[in-house]
């Protein structure tokens, strides 16, 4: 065979064109053979055919044997090829496996590294928390130390001056007396005016001490000189004797006596019920038409007065065909109202007769009240009285019998019916004015501007304070449906509870009563220990303004500053108002002469509780207590290690008890299977609480008006729970109701009531419902109160608890998903009062917070700009809110401060008028003292002397608003240290208000602290301690004045209009404890004259209504027996003491000890008067008396017998005095502290008595001692010591167990 060499050379080769790598050549073995042979092969062997050429056949043969040939080739060619490639493939596979193994490596080295790399980073992050945590602890700490320090430093440092100025003045005056051979013997050490010596030449015998004595021993006796009398606790004020509010105040603290008076009678009704002027107007078919025409012309102008003053104005009429549909809405409105206008001609219906016997005939003294009688057109008053009805002239007899105090106002008219109308409003105006916000008119019937409360440069809100004394009267009213006293009794046990306290929690599930059972302890408190200090706040709604941390930090520094009789240290920023609150906390316990008791309800509603309530966790002083009440399930857990007092489910007694007195209230009975179907219903802790009975048995009572008695009962046992109980109370109002667009009305005043952020008025329900009626509204709402689910605060209407609302949104909002359609017609109902430039509280305080739920930041922002709006809630102190919505809308303070400034600019293009430019000047300091606030103080200069610019042009430069801007100005210059200015601008504003009010005004005194504060800085002390002395003797004076420093200016004339009617009224035992408290007010003011009369009013009303005997007289006898012995009239006063003792020994138990009382205030009386021998033995009946009824280790004892050992060292009895003062000494050491000033004023006593008895050493020893405590006396911060008359000897610290139960 051939090698095929004459067609492929061995030396050539084929590339491989199917993958061959980098030019690499193949050889393909394949041997061809010859052409030539092959075909003579064929041919050879082929046979032959016949009829054919041997060309033809043997062509065709070679031609396919060809093509096979080719096609073979071919196939051998691609089959080698693929071969080769799939050998390629693999060599590529193997290559990309090893490959991916090399990759697969590096990837996981590299998780590895990224795993420790993120470790290190959070370690890295946790580190840096842990220390930013520790740095902020040991900021805090290093703070809380240096404050301690500060005030440790100033004290001591003011203690030292005290020392060495009485130490100088005691040197001069000691060389002056003994240059004359005369000894002094300071009355002033002593406590009590009985227990002092008088002046006496050297060897003259005083009382007990002998001159010759004490010069005898001249190293010991100028120790002891100016200790040589026996000090004894017993005190001036204690001779008056009064159970209430004035029961252990002294005449140096009688102003907490007048708050402590106001806050505990509550027969003294308010002014306004819930901030509302309340007209209810009664009317005939007659006069129907001047009423129609005040209430469409002129009661809007009345709306608007009291909408610019901060209150509502609601006018109150029920149609005299229709008014026998709604009696019992009558009876409640009229008791609500604020004054009564009757409105007669000559006849009268059975309705219009019960309305004025209600309001004219059995209360005329609780309202102002205006008759109106229309007498004919042109007649004669005697031609008309003829044709008066006889109902109609027997009912004015009786009105005019009634009004004894001859207040009632009549308007004779018969002109027009306009006429008419303007008349009502013209009086009704001036009642308004004068009687119910007790602003003052000038004589040409102008209101005068009222003048700023006097909070120096603190800006708050009095809506909060209204709302907040509203609230606890609400849960005290409905706390006295339940039994708390075991709760009662267990947190006066844990008040008193010796320092150092954390803060005593009061759990439970929702509606337990939580706030029922603090109101009910802090109403005991008041009355039982008028000395403690209690500050409370209840919070609401999680979403209302009750909640907010800045502003109950604020509320109850406000409270703590009134005490030091100066408020202008506050700041406005909301991180330092939160970081000083512990610092003014520990300053006002360190003066404070009583106890500090604050208590914050449901404590967990408010917005971020932990963070904002951090000074819970530091120590709190030792007089200082803190009340917090939290949901069991929401209590944050560090809170849950406080010492905790538990609410459980009421047990079954109390539940047939709530449940049976709401029955006979409503003359229902139930069966007694009904009563066991209850009992069985109501056993889990869901269904036995507080909230839940109350609601089950109003349900009960309302049975009758929609569903029968046993449909409620069944419907009742189908609620687990309080939510579910209210959604079928819902139920229930709504089918009381007759038709559908009632019941249409009642679900979008609810509805609008829950997407509000506090509430709706009853004036705003009837403007968002213009097709309600007036009556309709009031039958609703008394039917929803009935049951309830709302209530009123300040005005508005509420839900009475979250729970309602929650079962609101369940029942009608579908789960709160409605909330935005509603809270849009809210907006446009504010926004269209805006247009129509009504910025009221209300606009200010519901529409940015409206814009802001529905994140609506344009308008928000256009809101904001609103002058009058930023300065509605600027002025009310909204401070922290007002920056809440502008970092919602996303503007810094520079952007703020521009945006204000180009609004105010377009504003004064407008300004032409007076009026308008006065509006202008108050935008501009409103500006200044918002940007001062900001810390943008060279902006805030340019606005404020805008401000005084525009004061001094357009009224006066000796106006007091011209004051007000000089003294803002000031205080920025003061933050400037341009102290030379500020003083100068102080200066200036108190002579403008010396000038427009006199020396002694409390806008004086405002300067005057500013001047003090400002020279403090400049360290000049004595300046600043002449100034602020005066200022708080101005203020002393204005609080003796006005009765009350803190309320508002209206309630303070109607509160001392109230209280001087209650002297006018019929005699009763309450109108005689009023005379009696209000002899006792008039005592501790030193006018004793008015206290006198008061007095023996009280007593001659007493022995009328009570009877000569009654303990009460003894009570009246024992304080104008205290009032003659003031005024030196000593035979007088012996005389009425034994008649007060006379009346006790008979009534009253052997050891009772109001009998000790008057035993030590006769004996007291007659060691004065000289008569020692009949003191002892009274003093030694008090001493078995207290004993009795204290026990041998209470420190009433510990007082009685001081008392008698005094009296003992008085009548040279020794030996019978030193083991009375050593057991006093013991009980009071064990009862108040080693280191308590009673311990060092016994002390002294014993050391005089040592010394008298010639026992020299221990007389040292025991006066060191005495010096010992005495020095360890905390000092006053910015204040008067407190005086040893504010506490007598029957009171006692926080510490002693007993503080709850505290009285005489």
């Amino acid at each position: 065979m051939g090698t095929a060499s004459s067609l492929v050379s061995p030396s050539e080769v084929i590339e491989d064109a199917y993958g061959g790598e980098g030019g690499e050549a193949c050889e393909i073995p394949v041997e061809v053979k010859p052409k030539a042979r092959l075909l003579r092969s064929s041919f050879r062997r082929g046979p032959r055919v016949i009829g054919a050429s041997f060309k033809s056949t043997g062509s065709v043969e070679l031609e396919y044997a060809a093509e096979y040939e080719r096609l073979r080739k071919d196939y051998e060619i691609f089959r080698v090829s693929k071969n080769n490639e799939i050998a390629s493939m693999q060599k590529k596979e193997a290559k990309l496996d090893e490959e991916n193994k090399r990759l697969r490596a590096e990837l996981q080295a590299l998780q590895k590294t990224y795993q420790k790399i993120l470790r290190e980073k959070e370690s890295a992050v946790e580190a840096k928390y842990q220390a930013m945590e520790r740095a902020a602890t040991f900021e805090h700490d290093r703070d809380k130390v240096k404050r301690q320090f500060k005030i440790f430093r100033e004290t001591k440092e003011k203690e030292i001056q005290d020392l060495l100025r009485a130490k100088r003045d005691l040197e001069s005056k000691l060389q002056q007396l003994q240059a004359q051979g005369i000894q002094i013997y300071d009355p002033a050490d002593s406590d009590s005016d009985d227990n002092c010596t008088t002046v006496t030449t050297a060897g003259t015998q005083c009382e007990y001490w002998s001159g010759g004595v004490l010069g005898s021993e001249p190293s010991m006796g100028s120790m002891m000189q100016l200790q040589q009398t026996h000090r004894g606790p017993e005190f001036a004020h204690s001779l008056i004797d009064v159970e209430g509010p004035f029961a252990n105040v002294s005449r140096d603290d009688w102003d907490a006596a007048v708050a402590s008076l106001l806050q505990v009678s509550p027969h003294v009704s308010q002014a306004l019920w819930s901030n509302t002027v309340r007209c209810y107007l009664i009317s005939t078919q007659e006069t129907r038409a001047e009423l129609q025409t005040f209430i469409q012309t002129h009661s809007l102008r009345l709306q608007r007065f009291c909408e610019g003053l901060g209150h509502f104005y609601l006018n109150v009429s029920f149609p005299e065909e229709k008014a026998a549909l709604y009696a019992a809405e009558r009876r409640q409105e009229i008791e609500r109202s604020s004054v009564c206008v009757l409105l007669l001609k000559s006849s009268v219906s059975s309705c219009v007769v019960e309305d004025v016997e209600e309001a004219f005939v059995k209360t005329p003294d609780s309202r102002p009240l205006l008759l109106y009688l229309r007498t004919g057109d042109r007649k004669g008053e005697k031609e008309e009285v003829s044709t008066l009805s006889p109902s109609t002239r027997d009912l004015l007899e009786r009105v005019n019998k009634a009004d004894k105090s001859a207040k009632l106002k009549v308007l004779d008219h018969a002109g027009s019916v306009e006429g008419g109308a303007a008349l009502i409003f013209t009086q009704l105006e001036r009642i308004i004015k004068q009687e119910l916000l007790g602003l003052e008119l000038e004589e040409s019937g102008a209101v005068e501007e009222r003048e700023e409360e006097d909070s120096g440069d603190v800006l708050w809100d009095l809506h909060d304070e209204q709302e907040q004394i509203e609230a606890f009267q609400q849960a005290c009213s409905a706390a006295s449906r339940f039994s708390f006293q075991k709760y009662v009794d267990r947190l006066n046990d844990m008040v008193a509870a010796p320092p150092p306290t954390p803060p005593l929690l009061v759990s439970g599930a929702p509606g337990s009563g939580k706030s029922l059972l603090l109101a009910k302890w802090i109403e005991l408190q008041q009355k039982h220990s008028p000395n403690t200090l209690i500050l409370y706040h209840f919070t609401g709604h999680p979403l209302t303004t009750s909640t907010d941390p800045v502003l109950i930090i604020k509320r109850l520094t406000v409270k703590l500053l009134q005490h030091f009789w100066s408020i202008s240290g506050l700041s406005m920023d909301p991180s330092k108002i939160l970081e000083e609150f512990p610092r003014w906390l520990e300053r006002l316990s360190a003066r404070h002469h009583g106890n500090i008791i604050i208590i914050i309800d449901s404590i967990d509603q408010i917005q971020n509780a932990e963070r904002h309530m951090k000074w819970l966790i530091d120590p709190l002083p030792a007089n200082v207590r803190v009340l917090v009440s939290v949901n069991v399930e929401t209590c944050p857990q560090a809170w849950r290690l406080w010492p905790t007092l538990h609410l459980d489910p009421l047990n079954p007694r109390e539940l047939k008890s709530v449940i049976s007195t709401e029955c006979v209230n409503s003359d229902i009975k139930l069966t007694k299977d009904q009563e066991k179907k209850l009992e069985r219903h109501c056993r889990s802790a869901a269904t036995c609480n507080a909230l839940y009975i109350s609601l089950i048995s109003r349900l009960i009572t309302q049975s009758r008006s929609s569903w029968t008695l046993e449909k409620t009962l069944q419907q009742c046992a189908s609620c687990q729970d309080t939510v579910s109980l209210y959604r079928l109370a819902l139920k229930v109002a709504l089918d009381s109701l007759s038709t559908d667009q009632e019941k249409h009305i009642m679900k979008e005043l609810l509805c609008l009531v829950c997407a509000s952020r506090n509430g709706i008025s009853e004036s705003e329900a009837l403007e968002l419902f213009p097709d309600l009626s007036f009556p309709a509204l009031t039958s609703l709402l008394h039917n929803l109160e009935r049951l309830l689910i709302i209530t009123y605060a300040c005005g508005l209407i509420r839900f009475q608890h979250p729970q309602a609302c929650e079962a609101v949104n369940q029942e009608f909002l579908d789960g709160g998903k409605c909330h935005g359609s509603y809270r849009e017609k809210i907006i446009r109902f504010f926004s269209e009062q805006l247009k129509q430039d009504r910025v009221t509280w209300r606009v200010a305080d519901e529409l940015p917070w409206l814009l802001q739920q529905q994140e609506d930041r344009s308008n928000l922002q256009m809101s904001l700009l609103n002058l009058f709006v930023s300065q509605n809630l600027y002025k009310r102190g909204h401070f922290s809110e007002l920056l809440a919505y502008w970092q919602f809308v996303g503007k810094d303070k520079c952007s703020m401060a521009i945006e204000y400034f180009d609004s105010l600019k377009e504003f004064e293009k407008t300004c032409e008028s007076e009026q308008s430019m006065s509006r202008l000047a108050d935008l501009y300091e409103t500006l200044g003292r918002f940007l001062k606030d900001l810390g943008l103080l060279s902006q805030a200069v340019a606005p404020l002397q805008r401000s005084l610019e525009i004061r001094e042009t357009a009224l006066d430069p000796d106006h007091p608003s011209v004051a007000q801007s000089l003294h803002q100005l000031a205080g920025v210059y003061v933050h400037w240290r341009k102290f030379g200015n500020a003083e100068q601008l102080y200066k200036q504003a108190m002579e403008i208000c010396e000038n427009a009010y006199g020396p002694e005004h409390s806008t004086v005194a405002r300067e005057l602290d500013s001047l003090s504060l400002l020279y403090q800085k400049q360290n000049k002390y004595e300046q600043a301690e002449k100034l602020r002395k005066r200022s708080v003797k101005i203020r002393q004076k204005t609080a003796r004045q006005k009765g009350h420093m803190y309320c508002s200016p209206q309630s303070k004339a109607h509160q001392a209009l109230q209280l001087e009617e209650l002297t006018l009224g019929k005699d009763s035992a309450d109108c005689a404890k009023t005379l009696n408290e209000l002899g006792v007010l008039y005592y501790l003011q030193n006018n004793l004259d008015a206290a006198k009369m008061f007095l023996t009013r009280s007593l001659e009303m007493r022995q009328r209504v009570l009877g000569p005997d009654h303990t009460d007289c003894a009570q009246s006898l024992n304080n104008l027996a205290a009032l003659h012995s003031e005024r030196k009239e000593y035979e007088s006063a012996e005389e009425l003491y034994e008649r007060a003792l006379d009346i006790r020994k008979r009534v009253l138990a052997p050891d009772h000890p109001s009998l000790a009382y008057t035993l030590k205030h006769l004996a007291m009386l007659y060691k004065r008067r000289g008569k020692l021998e009949k003191a002892v033995p009274l003093y030694e009946l008090a001493l078995e008396i207290r004993e009795k009824s204290f026990g041998p280790k209470h420190p009433s004892v510990a007082t009685a017998l001081v008392n008698l050992a005094v009296l003992y060292c008085q009548l040279k009895q020794h030996s019978d005095a030193l083991p009375l003062y050593e057991r006093a000494l013991k009980v009071y050491e064990d009862s108040l502290g080693r280191l308590h000033p009673r311990v060092g004023e016994t002390l002294k006593n014993l050391a005089v008595l040592s010394y008298e008895e010639g026992d020299f050493e221990k007389a040292a020893e025991l006066y060191k001692r005495a010096m010992e405590i005495k020095e360890a006396e905390p000092s006053l911060v910015c204040g008067k010591a407190p005086s040893h008359h504010s506490s007598s000897g029957d009171t006692f610290s926080l510490q002693s167990p007993a503080l709850p139960h505290a009285s005489r």
